[in-house]
């Protein structure tokens, strides 16, 4: 880090998965690694910005939020804008956990030793050259299953309601935080899609793919997963406030530039 102004800390054990399976490593990885990370910007003179990429999950289950199941997603009653900074913390899942504690580390270390730190907990990412699998990165993992004719599995009902942000938008916010440093060092945002850029995870995605590719297979439904959320919507209404930053990619664009992204390699060939 020696020479380094800012330092974005995306470094992690990404998946609840395999925090169950191997729980230690987990934290290593994500608890551990981030002390290590703000332990070692606290050393230097100056102390270079930190910018955390957390995540929802340190919300946990949304424990006291009213579900209701409509035809084809989940709806939040009485969080219609989504849950904000100040939904209590409720670590669900050894992935929960660790990030959950990193991200807490990350706030003090700006409270007791002066680093100028940021935090996003941040919902579901998704965009080009994204390689992702059944545990992280879904838009990515579903997309580019459909288009090569793999099978599609899904985990629990596929009713289930993420808010989606592409990552150009991402990139545009984190950008925003470190300009403004002196009003964001020591704060938490929540970044994601928000209310307006929500889709439930298959019966409604599988749409999306269908408007775009023109096919798309039944999925196989397995059972829900350990500390899967039935809905996460992020209000993010304080990064509007404070960073004048607000989601600029559609849903529907965001997809097809993701998939465009595949064409030159002949992915799309048979699409349609």
């Amino acid at each position: 880090m020696k020479g380094a102004e800012v330092v974005f800390h995306f470094a992690a054990q990404v998946a609840v998965t395999t925090s169950v399976v191997d729980p230690r490593e987990d934290f290593e990885v994500n608890a551990l690694g981030t002390l290590n990370v703000v332990e070692a910007a606290r050393r230097l003179n100056p102390m270079p910005i930190v910018q955390f990429t957390s995540t929802s999950k340190v919300y946990g289950g949304l424990e006291g939020i009213q579900v209701v199941e409509e035809a084809t997603r989940c709806r939040l009653v009485g969080n219609e804008l989504g849950i904000p900074e100040t939904f209590p913390l409720d670590f669900h899942s050894p992935y929960g956990c660790s990030k959950g504690a990193a991200d807490q580390y990350v706030r003090d270390y700006y409270r007791i030793f002066g680093i100028p730190t940021v935090v996003f907990r941040m919902s579901c990412i998704y965009g080009r050259r994204q390689m992702g699998n059944e545990d992280q990165g879904w838009v990515a993992h579903l997309a580019r299953t459909v288009v090569q004719g793999g099978e599609v599995r899904i985990f629990g009902d596929g009713k289930q309601v993420r808010d989606v942000l592409y990552v150009d938008d991402l990139i545009d916010a984190m950008l925003k935080a470190v300009g403004l440093i002196e009003c964001t060092r020591g704060k938490v945002y929540n970044i994601g899609g928000g209310p307006a850029h929500t889709i439930s995870v298959w019966v409604e995605f599988r749409e999306y793919l269908r408007a775009l590719l023109g096919r798309v297979p039944e999925a196989r439904q397995d059972p829900w997963r350990p500390g899967d959320q039935r809905i996460y919507v992020s209000d993010i209404r304080k990064a509007e406030r404070k960073l004048g930053w607000i989601p600029k990619v559609a849903v529907t664009d965001g997809l097809q530039r993701m998939i465009e992204e595949w064409q030159p390699r002949g992915v799309l060939a048979d699409a349609g």
